[in-house]
């Protein structure tokens, strides 16, 4: 079968207000049904990037192409553009608690749903099954802010999945979690690129990537893209993971329960 390009990003640089840049010439595709990896040092554009795919923001030059649509301001001025992107694509951010200012966990999963207008039956029978999927039913009618963190990043996926996207974007979905909690984010997505959705998630952590990535894009700490490949392709390249700030040379590697693991001695 033939890859069908999702996302499609031609010579896209970008810079903060100051004019500091954050990406420099990124040329990508990223087709659909994919488990993509955008991997690279804290402040090497990561989040940006991803931020550009959600068309939260728009480039400085270059172009940002969703199947054969240019993202811009204009586009998503449409109303209809809007909604439609939006229902296809949905956005879990580092810090969970941006994402969440509803009264329970059951209001905050139904928020997606009932903004887009889908019948109140449907909007339940939604919530429903998510609390099930996430195994949140015993935590359904309390305060999001009242929970541990992997609790508030569950909700935040959820949130997400309630308007059923075809794109998920993570930027570093397993910071600040314990291992339980890492482990149990890593097998959902998984589980979710099986069931059919894009998976794009931003993560300097090199030891889930063999697991959430097909393939992987290393952005430098000079904003550029340093290299694409596999997995296996970019991790055992350790010159390329030293240039670009993710590993040093008191680092080695090894695999351990289907992860790959850095130790420093």
């Amino acid at each position: 079968m033939v890859a069908k390009a999702l996302y499609t990003l031609h010579n896209v640089s970008y810079a903060y207000d100051d004019g500091r840049p954050a990406l420099e010439g990124i040329s990508l595709t990223i087709n659909a049904g994919e488990k993509v990896v955008l991997l690279g040092a804290n402040g090497s554009g990561k989040s940006t990037l991803q931020r550009l795919l959600d068309g939260l923001i728009f480039p400085r030059q270059g172009t940002v192409k969703f199947e054969d649509q240019e993202l811009t301001e204009a586009c998503f001025e449409d109303e209809d553009f809007f909604l439609a992107f939006r229902r296809r694509v949905g956005f879990v951010f580092q810090n969970s608690e941006a994402q969440l200012f509803n009264a329970s966990v059951r209001e905050e999963l139904a928020f997606g749903p009932l903004q887009l207008e889908l019948p109140a039956a449907e909007v339940k029978a939604r919530v429903d099954s998510l609390l099930a999927l996430l195994e949140l039913e015993a935590l359904a009618d309390r305060p999001p802010h009242k929970l541990s963190g992997g609790e508030r990043k569950k909700v935040a996926l959820g949130a997400v999945l309630a308007s059923n996207p075809e794109v998920l974007i993570l930027d570093e979905p397993t910071a600040g979690l314990d291992p339980r909690s890492q482990r149990w984010l890593v097998e959902m997505l998984v589980k979710l690129n099986q069931a059919g959705k894009t998976i794009i998630t931003a993560t300097h952590d090199l030891a889930i990537v063999p697991v959430i990535a097909d393939r992987v894009f290393v952005l430098g700490e000079d904003h550029h893209l340093a290299a694409a490949g596999s997995p296996p392709e970019i991790l055992v390249n350790r010159e390329l993971l030293m240039r670009v700030n993710l590993i040093d040379a008191a680092f080695h590697e090894h695999h351990h329960q289907g992860y790959f693991h850095l130790h420093a001695h």
